[in-house]
């Protein structure tokens, strides 16, 4: 399994409804289409052999490679460096816009920069997971991937009108394209995989594909000149601004949890998740790290996804049942979760995962992230009409009658239902904003039952979440176990940052769920979570705990969890969901979670050392 990339060895690229994963030696290893959701066409970060690859690098035997992207934007260099010549591969998906569609490009474009380089170039497609076989079908301009189901990848060559025919330099093996590129300094050439094509293979000039680059160039920079933040770490900032973007499907405003599957928390563990989906939760967290910096058009798409997603669950009665964790970017909520038994998984990970069984769970969180979400942009101007109004009131009318009672809880774990108390806590958060809202607005509503239950949540949270033994809050009723999650009681308000319950709890959590900064979710052995094997810290809560240290006035201890976090980032400023004893990054990659985190971290240190 030693053939397998490291995780964090890969950039992210994409263009607002799609993405792909590019290695740090030029292999795309990770590209669905048309959608985050949909099934793989190159799948090899899955199955090194079966997976599918386009892989452009060196003839040369020996060569080093450093990757970067150019500056305030999503498109990817990687150069190659060799004794004979030095050479680039810029990788970058032109930006597809707001309206769903089938066709998507990926441009690799290759040029020697130094000396001479022979590029050695192999395009192995395997659609659907690699369930479905294909074949080759060569053009006088290019050639045209066939999937048995239809589906199509088309290989555009970028070239000079002297450049031999692509046919005179195929060696076709499989079913697959091989063939080199010969470069002196200067020159440059390439290819667009277009997926979706809306006709036959074409030759790309250079000026053209040079058009290509410039629009992708402009978007990315003009879309980032809307941030507003200033503060320390700005480039990290930015980056993690740009990265969010890249998994945002833009027709809908919904943002994926991270463009990848089945990734594993664990190697040759089972916790194998499949997260190109939105979760209510991560997405609401997107509106406060989106309003932060400035971007209020993001902020506002997804809060109108969140309120037809709210809207449609209301029956013609008026009845509802309890919000969904989870859909698919185009707000559909089929997510039977399947595995992949032909696939072995990441380094032998398996199972493949592909769905989520979790989509069907009750957590009781995501009432209170998505009703402070809301709040949070109707302070910053944004206006709740009266079918989203109705339609909360309906939902808020749900939760007072279905709050008290046990849940899977924010971790969606597999062990059965607690009474866990962040789902407790963010109840408040719901009855709290939904109060603040109607007496803010003037709205109907039934105030006086939202008030009495949030009451009687909090009143309940202190009498059974709090442990005196522990001398801090728990995970669920009942048990001594620390959770992570309940770094954000003080965020929320639930509790003041100076409170001295607080304070004892965030020493408790210091002593059992950080190493040396980083931060554990909860202790698997202590808590059973209903699967095998353990996992690495945690990034999101790493980032959390940078937060909480920081209202709670902890400013240099903050400071260096924030530095030490910032080492642990790929090479392009990238996290995956954890971190292993190693340093090595676990799980799907990247994940928005940790980078929202990183965002709200960064702003409230950075506005805490300013007051310092």
């Amino acid at each position: 399994m030693d053939d397998y990339p490291l995780i964090e060895n890969h950039g992210l690229i994409g263009d607002l409804q799609t993405s792909a994963l590019v290695t740090t030696d030029g292999v795309v290893d990770w590209f669905c289409s048309p959608r985050f959701d949909s099934p793989s066409v190159f799948g090899a970060l899955l199955d090194r052999r079966r997976g599918g690859h386009c892989t452009v690098r060196p003839a040369h035997q020996t060569y080093a490679t450093k990757q970067l992207y150019l500056p305030d934007t999503a498109v990817l260099v990687t150069r190659f460096m060799t004794e004979a010549g030095a050479g680039e591969v810029l990788d970058f998906m032109p930006v597809t816009g707001t309206t769903v569609t089938a066709r998507h490009r990926l441009v690799r474009m290759i040029r020697c920069v130094r000396g001479s380089m022979t590029f050695d170039v192999e395009i192995a497609p395997r659609f659907d997971y690699g369930r479905q076989a294909h074949e080759l079908r060569m053009t006088q301009h290019g050639a045209v991937f066939v999937a048995a189901d239809g589906s199509e990848l088309t290989v555009h060559p970028i070239r000079e009108p002297e450049d031999p025919q692509l046919v005179d330099v195929l060696l076709d093996r499989d079913a697959d394209l091989h063939f080199s590129l010969s470069l002196e300094a200067g020159e440059q050439r390439g290819l667009i995989l277009e997926a979706g094509a809306e006709g036959p293979p074409t030759e790309v000039r250079l000026d053209e594909h040079q058009r290509l680059f410039e629009e992708t160039v402009a978007f990315w920079r003009s879309w980032l000149g809307q941030s507003r933040y200033t503060g320390r770490w700005r480039e990290m900032v930015e980056r993690s601004a740009i990265t969010l973007k890249l998994m945002t499907f833009a027709p809908s405003g919904a943002m994926v949890a991270a463009p990848t599957a089945a990734l594993p928390e664990q190697l040759g563990g089972e916790r194998n998740w499949d997260y190109r989906f939105t979760w209510i939760r991560d997405a609401s967290f997107s509106v406060y790290a989106l309003l932060g910096l400035g971007f209020k058009e993001e902020a506002r798409a997804f809060i109108l996804w969140l309120s037809d997603r709210v809207k449609e669950r209301i029956g013609s009665e008026g009845e509802t049942g309890p919000l969904n964790i989870m859909y698919k970017v185009d707000g559909s909520s089929d997510l039977d979760e399947l595995i992949l038994d032909h696939w072995e998984g990441y380094a032998g990970s398996a199972p493949v995962r592909i769905g989520n069984g979790a989509a069907t769970q009750l957590q009781l969180d995501i009432y209170g992230e998505a009703l402070d979400s809301i709040y949070f942009a109707h302070r910053h101007g944004f206006q709740v009409g009266h079918g989203g109004w109705s339609s909360l009131r309906t939902d808020l009318d749900w939760l007072a009658d279905h709050w008290d009672q046990a849940e899977e809880g924010i971790w969606e774990t597999r062990g059965g239902r607690q009474d866990f108390t962040y789902g407790r806590v963010m109840s408040w958060v719901a009855f709290d904003r939904a109060v603040r809202l109607a007496d803010e607005k003037g709205w109907p509503a039934a105030t006086a039952r939202w008030r009495a239950e949030r009451d009687a949540v909090y009143e309940q949270v202190m009498a059974k979440g709090w442990s005196e033994d522990r001398r801090a809050f728990v995970q669920h009723y009942g048990s001594d176990v620390l959770d992570s999650s309940l770094l954000r009681m003080a965020t929320v308000g639930f509790l003041t940052p100076d409170d001295p319950m607080w304070s004892s709890t965030l020493d408790a959590m210091e002593d059992e769920l950080v190493s040396d900064s980083l931060v554990y979710r909860y202790n698997p052995a202590a808590s059973p979570d209903g699967l095998r094997g353990s996992e690495g810290t945690f990034s999101l809560c790493t980032f959390m705990y940078v937060d909480a240290l920081a209202r709670a006035g902890r400013t240099t201890r903050a400071r260096l969890v924030f530095e030490k976090m910032m080492g642990y980032a790929n090479h392009l400023g990238l996290y995956s969901e954890e971190i292993d004893p190693t340093g090595r990054q676990l799980g799907n990659f990247p994940q928005a979670f940790t980078h929202l985190a990183l965002i709200d971290a960064a702003i409230t240190l950075n506005d805490a050392l300013d007051r310092r």
